[in-house]
């Protein structure tokens, strides 16, 4: 057999198998994570009553945010982060918020399992909320 022609029956026995790996790893017909409407933000956590936020170093606050456009965390369970006030207001993906003392910033929120969601800005995920 011809040098060119095995050497080429290599490479693309090779790349069929690199294929195939990724088809296999891949999930198949995963859905992509639901992201929650603005409205279902606020009826789901702008409520005034209180659930848990954990920052991806597992920073843990309870957070409040109350139907008036105000909101506050408190540090729990002895993980650190500092008590914190402001103000929030639905956007047209999302939700913005302004804590005293810092710029503005705007988040979306996805479903990230049972009682758990994910808040991204862009397609970083900053924090896990909980209920």
């Amino acid at each position: 057999m011809n040098l060119g022609i095995a050497m080429r029956a290599r490479i693309a026995s090779v790349a069929a198998a690199i294929a195939l790996a990724g088809f296999f790893a891949a999930p198949v017909g995963a859905a992509p994570a639901a992201r929650l409407s603005p409205e279902e933000i606020q009826t789901t956590f702008f409520t005034g009553q209180p659930f848990t936020a954990a920052t991806t170093s597992n920073v843990k606050y309870k957070m409040t945010f109350t139907a008036d456009g105000k909101m506050k965390r408190e540090p729990s369970g002895g993980s650190g982060g500092a008590k914190g006030e402001g103000t929030w207001k639905l956007s047209k993906d999302g939700f913005c918020t302004m804590w005293k003392g810092a710029v503005g910033n705007c988040f979306t929120v996805v479903n990230a399992g049972d009682n758990k969601w994910s808040v991204l800005k862009g397609s970083t995920i900053l924090a896990t909320w909980s209920k």
